[in-house]
């Protein structure tokens, strides 16, 4: 890569594991200064001592980035620390417990706006006025390819998830003219702290991905963060607006099948 993170500093939310980890780690080793945002203390403390101990430049913050005010104090503290934000990494995200819509209500409605969407618009929005000084920066949001396609196990988070998409595009176009690039990816059959394939799938099945994922295998955080290193980077200054499915070719492939033998809805087949 021509020119990656270089000095810049770079926000991660939720970087304290998973896939926001993985891209910490990442911009860490590209150079960026990166201050992370994390709900929990120990994984705080334990990616922020291991990024720190191969020689990356990290702080976590332990905050609920669902909490706008503490999102404002946050993105305050790292302004006085550094004078500049370069990069947002909009992470964070959960489906929580899937429910068919009939059986949902308002208040996991709302619950999954807060852990999808809400911090999304919290972060961004305090981190804009300094990117907009500087007249340059990159936003990435982590969306997910069930906000790309129908997702029939929960509709209401298909529906979150596609709000991220497009406000990635619309605020692309609403920053373009400040020098900031908005894009994002769109993970799917990726290992991370949500969705734990490693505990989920049993030793006997795994032979199973061959036919799962087009690519033949499982993501890792480290698959999803190359391509947010890139996005971040120089390498991709011509590039806003877009969104990148990072999902081993199941967008493409169509990814979600009725199970013959429970009658839900999967994207891992078991039926003979």
């Amino acid at each position: 890569m021509s020119d990656a993170t270089g000095d810049r500093v770079a926000l991660v939310t939720g970087g304290g594991g998973g896939i926001g980890r993985a891209i910490a780690e990442r911009l860490a080793r590209d150079g960026a200064r990166v201050e992370i945002a994390e709900i929990d203390a120990s994984r705080a403390d334990e990616a922020a001592g291991a990024i720190a101990g191969l020689g990356g430049r990290v702080r976590a913050a332990v905050l609920d980035v669902t909490d706008p005010a503490a999102v404002t104090d946050w993105v305050q503290d790292v302004l006085a620390a550094h004078g500049r934000i370069d990069i947002v990494v909009n992470n964070v995200g959960h489906y929580l417990r899937s429910k068919p819509f009939a059986e949902s209500d308002p208040e996991h409605w709302q619950a999954l706006a807060r852990i999808n969407l809400d911090h999304v618009f919290f972060v961004t929005h305090a981190a804009l006025p300094a990117m907009r000084e500087r007249g340059a920066g990159a936003i990435v949001n982590v969306a997910s390819v069930e906000g790309m396609r129908g997702y029939p196990a929960d509709p209401v988070y298909g529906a979150y998830k596609a709000a991220v998409i497009h406000f990635t595009k619309c605020l692309a176009l609403e920053l373009a003219s400040d020098g900031i690039r908005v894009n994002a990816i769109a993970p799917d059959l990726t290992q991370s702290l949500q969705v734990d394939y490693e505990r989920w799938i049993p030793e006997a099945e795994k032979h199973k991905w061959s036919i799962w994922a087009p690519i033949g295998r499982p993501g890792e955080g480290a698959d999803q963060a190359d391509v947010v290193a890139f996005l971040a980077s120089e390498d991709a200054r011509f590039v806003t607006g877009h969104v990148i499915p990072t999902d081993g070719g199941s967008l493409a492939a169509g990814g979600w099948f009725r199970s013959l033998r429970s009658g839900r809805w999967v994207n891992r087949p078991n039926d003979p």
